[in-house]
């Protein structure tokens, strides 16, 4: 295959469908994203046999659990994408609203309408999940989509991609609104990054080493983050039922995802009490501690922590612990190890938890809250295209609203510039 004009040919028919995207009403796209969710649900042997092709070929790579975990689809997870489609479908069409509209005192009206961002591309690993999602959220934000998902998910991201085509087709939209990369070859990924003309924007979602290098080839905008570094921070005030079950569940209910707790953070008033409890079941669930000098005092069956440690994404059942001596030392911590992506705080506090709130410099920060929650589907948006801890345009996870810009309108009745 001669990727380049492969490439080319895509990006060319994304353009065009772009076009077409960008004037489909709201009636139209939501057909789509409903016969999408019919037909996942219709086909959720066959999506699961697909992915039992791509599991057996990523065991024989030998691939990590964190891999395997995020590459599994099981059949909660299929319900849950089309249930997600069909939220998608349920939210406000963002294209075409116009806010801000006020007179001028020529007698103009000045406002701004939200568009279409264009072609985005969008470059992940595993998770055949986001070629669900990814398209869903292009779809109802107006825009076309060029997919490039890894090639241990092939089988199962391209059968995904036989269900979006049977729904755009039924829906009169065009089939290459929505197009996913069918070579593995890695050149694919370097020829959609520069393609300046085609694409508008690429997200990527993967390892922090496709993030790196993505960041560093792309000639286009790209909405990204590198790694997720969370924390929770259990305050001297934190009600102790609540923290377990915070604690607990940021770091255990899923491994390998961007928002799973990696340092826990322990007030030194309260780390007595809270630490032998929740220590003991984490170690219950097998997870590997690694704690500094005071949290091991308290309990000696942690690892010692480097400085490694606490700047590191687990994305598997370990965990950093420290003992500070308060609010302020935690978000110093904070600000000297985290990723920007997500941290949390436990107090009955009303004051720190505002202070927390307002000095954590993170795209989600949250109150008696796991981390886990810092997700598209969970925060109302249907899904996510991915997070980004980026500042500019987009910030945390990125819905419908992140796909779409805006432009200035004027409305006029012949005035002239004098």
């Amino acid at each position: 295959m001669d990727i380049k004009s492969y490439m080319d040919k895509i990006g060319r028919q994304a353009r065009a469908a772009s076009r077409s995207m960008a004037r489909a009403d709201t009636a139209a796209k939501n057909r789509a994203l409903e016969a999408i969710s019919k037909a996942i649900e219709r086909e959720a042997d066959s999506l699961v046999e697909a992915n039992a092709k791509d599991l057996e070929g990523a065991k024989a790579r030998n691939l990590d659990a964190a891999m395997i975990d995020r590459l599994t689809l099981s059949r909660k997870s299929i319900a849950s994408m089309s249930e997600g489609l069909l939220q998608i479908a349920s939210l406000a069409d963002p294209v075409g609203e116009i806010s801000d509209l006020k007179y001028r005192p020529t007698g103009i009206q000045v406002g701004r309408m939200r568009v279409p961002l264009g072609v985005i591309g969008i470059i992940y690993e595993a998770r055949p999940n986001v070629t669900a999602d990814a398209a869903g959220l292009c779809l109802k934000s107006g825009n076309a989509a060029i997919l490039r998902g890894g090639s241990e998910a092939l089988h199962c991201n391209q059968a995904i991609a036989r269900l979006v085509h049977e729904g755009l087709r039924a829906a009169g939209l065009p089939e290459a609104a929505v197009q996913v990369v069918e070579t593995a070859d890695r050149a694919a990924v370097g020829e959609l990054i520069t393609m300046k003309d085609h694409v508008d924007v690429i997200v990527p979602r993967g390892g922090k080493g496709l993030i790196e290098r993505i960041s560093r080839e792309a000639t286009i905008p790209v909405i990204k983050h590198l790694h997720g570094v969370c924390h929770v921070y259990i305050d001297d005030d934190a009600d102790h039922v609540k923290a377990l079950k915070v604690a607990d569940n940021a770091k255990t209910q899923r491994y390998g995802t961007c928002n799973t707790m990696e340092t826990l953070l322990v007030a030194a008033g309260i780390a007595e009490s809270i630490l032998p409890p929740l220590c003991a079941i984490y170690v219950e669930k097998g997870v590997e501690l690694r704690g500094d000098e005071a949290a091991r005092k308290i309990f000696p069956k942690m690892n010692e922590a480097t400085e490694e440690d606490w700047k590191t994404e687990y994305l598997a059942p370990i965990l950093s612990i420290r003992v500070v001596g308060g609010l302020d030392e935690a978000m110093d911590h904070i600000a000297l190890y985290g990723s920007q992506h997500t941290d949390a705080i436990v107090t009955e506090d009303y004051s720190k938890a505002r202070r927390f709130l307002r000095e954590v410099d993170s795209s989600s920060v949250m109150v008696n809250a796991s981390t886990r929650f810092a997700d598209g589907f969970e925060y109302g948006l249907g899904a996510e295209i991915g997070i980004s801890t980026d500042k500019l345009h987009a910030r945390g996870p990125v819905g419908l609203e992140g796909l779409t810009s805006q432009k200035f309108i004027v409305l006029g009745d012949g005035q002239v510039r004098t």
